[in-house]
């Protein structure tokens, strides 16, 4: 069974949401993840996404706070869950790090954010947000932003690209190493990171397009460019963007594994990783949390895959990207 490094998980918002800023992302037994479970599952590393969600969803579920007190209450959720569990994790902010706390017998935890919308076009403020820990930021989520516009079923938005602040902040992103995440973004905002990426990024969640349509998915062109930038993609456990039959809510193995066939197809299996989406999505999963993540591994390996290009999909390709593209 190989280890894994998941680029992407919702647990820090399920946590946060349920008990605010003392909790601890291991102690919510009804969560996805839990040390348990991912020591069963041989994690190696995990990215914990604060997830920013829109400003009326704090209203709708009466949430005592905006979204700039809720990020700091999540990134404490973050620091709750390493130093209570330091026996068995440490925090992560470059692959130097997970490869020493590997030796040391822990897995590494690594805080990431999902949506750019509160950097409001200030360098500082993403600056601070570095200093916070974040080491990886989804540019956009289903909204436009500073950075840019979202992926989108509305042509004139999925074409548009980045903002000029959008374009600054990825090329200052690459220089102090944080990773540029580009699952969730228009076509036209993957394409201008493309002519500004000097180093590899990322897409955290995303699957490919040709195989289940959806404007969430990359297309055969952007998984290919994706490649030859040296970028990874992490295949997504949703059921939509697995599988685009109506109404199908089943979260195959067989659908990943069809996944991870067509992109090792079309650009080579250095693009393939995994990005689960563990504690953002719902439906019938047959890998419901990372102690079960050697299910879709042997099936990798029966379907042709062999052992090294396993290791890769599991964490050697974002281990990769991260020594490339991380300080």
């Amino acid at each position: 069974m190989s280890y894994t490094i998941d680029m992407h998980c919702d647990s820090l918002m399920a946590a946060e949401f349920r008990e605010g800023p003392t909790a601890d992302v291991f102690d919510c037994p009804d969560q996805a993840l839990d040390i348990k479970r991912l020591i069963e599952g041989k994690a190696m590393a995990q990215f914990f996404a604060i997830f920013v969600p829109p400003e009326e969803a704090f209203s709708h579920m009466k949430y005592p706070v905006g979204a700039a007190q809720y990020i700091e209450e999540c990134a404490q959720v973050f620091e709750n869950t390493v130093s209570r569990h330091s026996d068995v994790v440490a925090k992560a902010c470059n692959a130097q790090d997970v490869e020493r706390n590997w030796k040391d017998g822990k897995l590494s935890a690594i805080l990431t954010m999902e949506d750019g919308v509160e950097v409001h076009g200030d360098m500082a403020k993403l600056d601070h947000f570095y200093d916070l820990g974040v080491r990886a930021l989804t540019l956009t989520w289903n909204f436009e932003n500073c950075f840019g516009a979202p992926n989108s079923k509305d042509p004139l938005i999925m074409n548009k690209g980045l903002t000029e602040f959008g374009k600054e902040a990825v090329k200052h992103m690459q220089e102090i190493g944080m990773l540029v995440d580009v699952s969730h973004v228009s076509d036209g905002v993957f394409w201008d990171v493309c002519k500004i990426a000097k180093v590899p990024f990322i897409a955290s969640h995303s699957n490919a397009r040709s195989v289940a349509y959806h404007t969430r998915n990359m297309t055969d062109d952007m998984i290919k460019e994706l490649h030859k930038h040296g970028g990874c993609m992490g295949i997504n456990f949703l059921p939509a963007f697995l599988n685009d039959t109506p109404g199908f809510t089943e979260s195959r193995i067989e659908d990943m594994v069809e996944m991870a066939l067509h992109e090792k197809e079309i650009a080579g299996v250095d693009v393939i990783a995994i990005g689960t989406d563990f504690d953002g999505m719902g439906g019938d999963l047959e890998i419901p949390g990372p102690q079960k993540m050697n299910l879709l591994y042997d099936a990798l390996i029966r379907t042709g895959f062999s052992v090294e290009e396993v290791d890769k999909i599991a964490y050697g390709n974002v281990l990769r990207v991260m020594k490339e593209a991380m300080r």
